[in-house]
């Protein structure tokens, strides 16, 4: 399923790019999604950075799933190289539950005009029923269909909620 999303953010791209890069692990008052952000790797290579975050975000597992999940379906691994030469960020999302099967990556670019930021995200996210493994078959239809509307329910609305937490935290004065 293909992921598109957009978000203004009134700030110059440089401070947003750098926020959203380097600054995650601070926003978390600014995320009410998201219970925290680890950073688990960082590497600085010229115009290149690459890193590695661990996400927990909050919420409900609907009641027909809950046997076979439990809240590792909401943290995931976020694999990220940024570019600060172009502006851009390749990312790869990597869930903790049914890794085989939830394929989830995308680009986001970080354009500016006038001092203001648009922020472009665009991905692909995808779960292969068939991979979901240690679930019954009888029940891989209705698991899949929920974990499907967990992740794809919950992925765009976080993308732009943390843009208006990126917001936010600028707002407040982070330098």
């Amino acid at each position: 399923m293909h992921l598109s999303a957009e978000a203004t953010i009134p700030f110059p791209r440089a401070r947003v790019f750098e926020a959203y890069r380097d600054r995650l692990p601070e926003m978390i008052p600014y995320l009410p999604n998201i219970r925290g952000i680890e950073v688990k790797s960082r590497r600085d290579e010229g115009t290149v950075t690459e890193l590695v975050n661990l996400w927990h975000g909050m919420g409900e597992i609907p009641a027909a799933a809950r046997a076979f999940l439990d809240e590792k379906l909401l943290s995931w691994t976020d694999h990220a190289r940024w570019n600060s030469a172009d502006w851009s960020c390749h990312w790869r999302m990597e869930t903790h539950v049914f890794t085989e099967a939830i394929h989830a990556e995308g680009d986001n670019r970080y354009l500016e005009s006038g001092g203001i930021t648009r922020l472009i995200i665009e991905g692909e996210l995808s779960i292969d029923p068939k991979k979901l493994k240690g679930v019954p078959r009888l029940f891989a239809g209705t698991v899949a269909s929920a974990a499907e509307k967990i992740v794809i329910g919950r992925v765009k609305p976080n993308l732009l909620e943390v843009a208006a937490g990126v917001s936010r935290f600028l707002e407040k004065g982070a330098k």
